[in-house]
């Protein structure tokens, strides 16, 4: 025992190179318990320690630190993930060899929380933030809490996803499309409905007069009628989607197309010329010319004609230009750490996408606060970046309208 105690000092001392010896706790090598065989409690580590020094040479194995820091600290409840369930009772047997016998704390093991597509190892985690393959822990592609909520996951979302997969003994993988069926159910009840068009080409509207600007009556949230309307103006010149409109297009095409109609949402029901197209010199379209029908203005009698498309559309006097983030998931594969290899290998190109020429509405520009959820008409749900700034606002794509993951990855 003296000579034990004396070692010990020595390595505290710093006598010795790391490696060439530690302290055991003299307990049982025949134990079914392979923890119980003697295991290590100190080892010598010689590099300076972030807050004491090199006041301390020696420092505690997990095992052996865990118990009697819950004990010294009041713990009364240490809650683990089920890898911890074989070393619960080298736990209990440490805090009742070395503490008093007034209590000892319990521990309770349950699942750990896995999502496809994603890693949740925090040295995982770490290496993607020190490498620069992620621009930090709250990087709206981490799962992490920060990272969630820059996302515009929200608090509800999270908690309702946690109760749907709930508490388990059972070492699961999760699937992230519950977790975004969730905020996806969440954020239809809660945000509010505005019009942005990320990827424009102008619509001009030959037989509506020049000079002339409507408002049209939009509603905040069809879900909730209590939360109202507001106003977007209706010009001669209009923003809509580029996608939105083919000159050659399919036979179940319902947008726009040179000879046929659609509906503007909110407003009227416009025919697209047939020499409607005009494009530059490489043959990229840049205006389309179309005509509006003045009887089919929403609320008016004539509205109910019906077309089979609505697009959303910005006036493009009154348009602010603004950035748009769209995120996906982080890896490419489903379980990531099953995978052989380099798991950055994995990672997914076309996790963020950024748009610099995106169009919104003046209310919605009006109204520019970091962490606001919006549903951008047809595209999905949006949240107000604190990257934004007066003038340019900056939004983070939450999740869209549907779960379009699953067909992608049946296409590839």
């Amino acid at each position: 025992m003296e000579e034990n105690l004396d070692l010990f000092e020595r390595m505290n001392r710093g006598e010795f190179d790391e490696g060439s010896m530690v302290l055991r706790a003299k307990i049982d090598m025949a134990s079914d318990n392979m923890h119980f065989r003697d295991p290590i409690m100190y080892r010598i580590i010689k590099t300076p320690h972030w807050r004491t020094g090199d006041t301390w040479k020696v420092y505690p194995m997990y095992d052996f630190a865990h118990g009697q820091s819950d004990y010294f600290e009041g713990v009364t409840h240490s809650i683990c993930t089920l890898e911890f369930v074989p070393h619960r009772p080298l736990y209990e047997y440490f805090v009742r060899e070395l503490a008093d016998d007034t209590y000892c704390p319990r521990q309770i093991e349950f699942n750990r929380l896995n999502l496809t597509y994603t890693v949740m190892s925090k040295r995982k985690l770490l290496q993607l933030v020190k490498e620069g393959l992620v621009a930090g822990w709250d990087d709206p592609r981490m799962p992490t809490l920060r990272g969630l909520r820059r996302r515009g996951y929200t608090p509800s979302s999270i908690k309702n996803f946690i109760n749907r997969i709930g508490y388990t003994k059972y070492e699961a993988l999760n699937h992230i499309e519950l977790l975004e069926h969730s905020v996806r159910e969440d954020l239809n009840a809660t945000a509010t409905r505005v019009s942005v068009v990320q990827n424009p080409v102008k619509l001009i509207l030959d037989n509506y007069p020049q000079s002339q600007t409507e408002m049209m009556e939009m509603d905040n949230n069809p879900e909730n009628p209590a939360e109202g309307t507001h106003q977007m103006p209706f010009s001669r010149e209009l923003w809509i989607e580029r996608d939105d409109f083919m000159e050659n297009p399919p036979k179940k095409f319902f947008r726009l197309s040179p000879g046929k109609e659609v509906r503007l949402k909110g407003a009227y029901i416009i025919r697209c010329k047939e020499d409607g197209v005009v494009k530059d010199a490489d043959g990229n379209i840049i205006e389309l010319h179309a005509e509006y029908d003045p009887d089919t203005r929403s609320g008016l009698p004539g509205a109910d004609r019906k077309v089979k498309g609505t697009l959303h559309w910005v006036s493009v006097p009154t348009a602010t230009r603004a950035e748009i983030r769209d995120y996906d998931r982080l890896f490419s594969v489903e379980n990531p750490s099953a995978e052989e290899g380099d798991f950055r290998d994995l990672l997914n190109p076309d996790s963020l996408r950024v748009r610099d020429n995106a169009m919104i509405e003046p209310w919605l520009a009006e109204r520019i606060q970091t962490g606001d959820h919006y549903q951008f008409q047809r595209l999905g749900y949006y949240v107000v970046d604190k990257d934004s700034t007066p003038g340019h606002p900056v939004f983070n794509k939450t999740i869209g309208l549907k779960d379009t993951w699953a067909k992608e990855m049946k296409k590839a």
